[in-house]
């Protein structure tokens, strides 16, 4: 029979919200274990940790679970790939040795099941949020890594993790969708299918699970969503795209 590829995004573990962080990896987990007979290949499209800073020798605490079910995915042929996000921009190299993980740091454009699909976090695409674009430009510099590998771990991982409650509470508690003049991501969308035909959008980063038709009516954009609390995924299955809720 023929398997699926499954998208998600925003788990932001180590954000205790709606529940704690250890709460929700578990709901996660229990996903993937409904999941990994069926899948072909996993994509996690971003902020799957809700901050992370990788040391030369260390990495942030914590998250054992996850890694572990990821390793399986990977020991039994899943291919994985995982985009950074805006929470988690600074992944270096260790999911890709201790897991065989494809790591991507910008959007990318890949036929899957005969479908041409655009996918990434979503974070800076569009017109608008320049403030956060700019903050985007100095955090992927290398010398500022280089500057902030230069902190104490313990100091380091702390800055981190404030920086990212300060973040989430300039976010919106409950988003609901804009209408498409406002959506940013709809606009990149509407404006690369100008460009290409592009059979499907996938992204996270709006914490909301959306399915949305493009005006060419033949491309869509669907949103991941996220597990803080909307539990949803998108799978492709023969070449046809799904936005879905996981009931635990």
């Amino acid at each position: 029979m023929p398997k699926s590829i499954y998208f998600a995004s925003d788990f932001h573990l180590g954000l205790d919200k709606n529940g704690t962080s250890r709460a929700r990896e578990s709901r996660i987990i229990a996903w993937m274990d409904s999941i990994i007979d069926d899948a072909e290949e996993l994509y996690l499209l971003g902020d799957v940790f809700d901050y992370w800073f990788e040391y030369k020798k260390v990495v942030p605490k914590g998250f054992v679970r996850l890694l572990a079910k990821l390793a399986e995915f990977s020991h039994r042929g899943v291919p994985l790939h995982i985009f950074t996000g805006n929470h988690d921009m600074w992944m270096f190299d260790y999911l890709e040795e201790e897991l065989g993980a494809t790591l991507y740091r910008d959007p990318i454009l890949k036929v899957l099941q005969g479908r041409k699909i655009y996918m990434g976090h979503g974070d800076g695409l569009g017109p608008g949020d320049h403030g956060y674009k700019f903050i985007k430009a100095v955090f992927r510099s290398k010398i500022n890594q280089w500057l902030f590998a230069r902190l104490h771990p313990n100091l380091g991982i702390t800055l981190m993790q404030k920086f990212s409650q300060k973040s989430r509470e300039s976010e919106s508690e409950s988003p609901s969708f804009m209408g498409a003049e406002k959506e940013w991501l709809v606009q990149f969308c509407e404006e690369q299918i100008k460009k290409e035909a592009i059979d499907y959008f996938i992204f996270g980063h709006r914490h909301l699970p959306i399915d949305y038709q493009l005006t060419n009516k033949k491309a869509r954009y669907l949103n991941c969503g996220d597990w803080i609390t909307h539990n949803s995924y998108v799978v492709l299955r023969e070449g046809q795209l799904e936005l879905k809720t996981f009931e635990a």
